[in-house]
């Protein structure tokens, strides 16, 4: 059954957030889109042609799975770093999704899916806990 409550990690943040890696105390993007509705969730990055290093998306999923936290890459035109997240902003996950590619899974259930640009993949490892800022963010 789904949980229809947002975790705390992201429940009292805007729409456009920055993310920080807690651990290692450096900033990882500064403009990430929260996707709480399911359009928003299955478009993603969708249909763009570039990412900005400072810019991705927070999918926020309505329970904690590997199933539901699953990604594609239908329609993505360049490679992303993708991080898995549990319920806390802890890395559970993470992979280089390749452009056009129908399946990525992480390794252990997550709550959040996030999205940044290829050349943020090791700015977080599994184990990392990361932070979202609403003060840093650009609007």
């Amino acid at each position: 059954m789904p949980d229809a409550v947002e975790p705390t990690f992201s429940s009292s943040f805007p729409d456009t957030v920055a993310v920080m890696n807690r651990n290692r105390a450096v900033p990882m993007a500064a403009q990430v889109r929260v996707c709480r509705s399911f359009l928003s969730r299955f478009m993603g990055l969708m249909m763009r042609r570039r990412l900005d290093e400072e810019q991705g998306a927070l999918l926020v999923l309505t329970s904690t799975s590997r199933i539901d936290s699953a990604i594609h890459m239908l329609f993505v035109f360049f490679p992303l770093a993708i991080f898995w997240l549990d319920e806390d902003g802890i890395v559970v996950s993470r992979c280089l999704a390749r452009p056009w590619r129908p399946v990525y899974l992480p390794r252990q259930p997550a709550r959040y899916v996030l999205e940044l640009s290829a050349s943020r993949f090791d700015s977080a490892v599994e184990g990392d806990r990361l932070g979202l800022d609403a003060a840093g963010a650009a609007s």
